[in-house]
């Protein structure tokens, strides 16, 4: 008997997507990447702003992570590391979908647990997925 998982050869081919290029499931190093530049970001808020406060900086992360995604379909960071949100089987992502995406990836555990397809739990719950533009 065959494990499910391993008859899938690339992250993304269960939910059909392409294995590389546009469109397919965004990489680690472009994810991690991008997350680095939204927390320097918050990071340089909060010195700015509250002197260096944690609370503050968390707080201006997840206020770019929930104007943006939607907005843009994804944050600055996303962005400029040429990665964007969408839902599963494509569209929109809405407006509630950011609010519980962030505040799960706020709690970290979930975003460091991911599934075959590189989804991090905090994608799963929402039904999104982070993809090369």
């Amino acid at each position: 008997m065959t494990d499910a998982a391993s008859e899938h050869t690339y992250p993304g081919e269960r939910l059909g997507l392409p294995e590389t290029g546009p469109g397919s499931i965004a990489r680690p190093g472009r994810r991690v990447g991008a997350l680095a530049v939204d927390w320097a970001c918050a990071v340089l808020v909060s010195v700015a702003f509250f002197a260096y406060d944690s609370l503050a900086t968390l707080a201006v992360f997840a206020i770019v992570q929930i104007v943006f995604l939607p907005t843009l379909g994804g944050s600055p960071g996303h962005r400029l590391l040429g990665i964007r949100l969408q839902l599963v089987h494509g569209g929109w992502v809405g407006l509630w979908r950011p609010i519980v995406r962030t505040a799960l990836l706020c709690l970290v555990i979930p975003a460091a647990i991911w599934d075959p397809d590189q989804r991090g739990l905090h994608d799963k719950a929402v039904g999104t997925v982070l993809l090369r533009a």
